[in-house]
């Protein structure tokens, strides 16, 4: 979509309507490598927004900096996502009906974005990723949202961002009274088939709740 503060492929549902999925890429890849995903949620009365990360990073693009320099990209991009969600939410879609999607780097801003933005959407998808800091996420986060739809997985083969990690950061925030969905896969750092067919489930169960 045009003049938004980020570079899109914007995929327009197959039945008009307002609900959106906002989709966030990994480290090293871009909007391209997500254009498969509509196929797989297959909800014909969804749109598909996949969003660019803002920084260069080899060949393809980066959401914030390595470790341990992480956090200054994770606050610029935060501010982008909140620009490019107002922008979004101001007449074009409604939150309540949309999802925000994110893998490996996009699944942390998932959560530290996500979790602190001011509207609530209909669902959250968080893929193979981890949480910057738990605990201050807890603290800073919109209250709103502790309820909401949260769905995380990760691959128990994960040599990227090892998967102990990511449930443990989850189930700090589980016990903050953070409500998510944990599941486990066996896969590495990818996408599985079976994991695709539970999200557009998982979502359409919300969308006809």
């Amino acid at each position: 979509m045009q003049n938004l503060p980020l570079d899109n492929i914007f995929i327009p549902a197959k039945v008009p309507s307002k609900k959106v999925m906002i989709i966030m890429h990994g480290r090293g890849d871009s909007s391209e490598g997500f254009t498969m995903l509509p196929d797989f949620i297959d909800i014909d009365e969804m749109n598909y927004l996949l969003l660019d990360a803002p920084f260069e990073f080899f060949t393809g693009l980066s959401w914030y900096q390595l470790p341990p320099e992480q956090l200054p990209g994770i606050k610029h991009s935060s501010q982008l996502l909140t620009e490019t969600l107002d922008m979004l939410f101001e007449e074009e879609f409604n939150a309540e009906e949309s999802f925000l999607f994110g893998f490996s780097q996009g699944s942390l801003l998932t959560f530290e974005f996500g979790a602190r933005y001011h509207r609530e959407l209909a669902g959250y998808i968080a893929i193979s990723g981890y949480i910057y800091d738990a605990e201050h996420l807890l603290a800073e986060m919109n209250p709103d949202l502790r309820e909401s739809n949260w769905l995380c997985t990760h691959g128990t083969f994960d040599n990227v961002l090892p998967f102990e990690t990511s449930k443990e950061q989850v189930e700090t925030l589980q016990e903050g009274g953070f409500e998510i969905e944990f599941k486990s896969y066996e896969k590495d750092h990818s996408l599985a088939r079976e994991e695709l067919a539970y999200i557009s489930d998982w979502m359409r169960n919300i969308i006809d709740a």
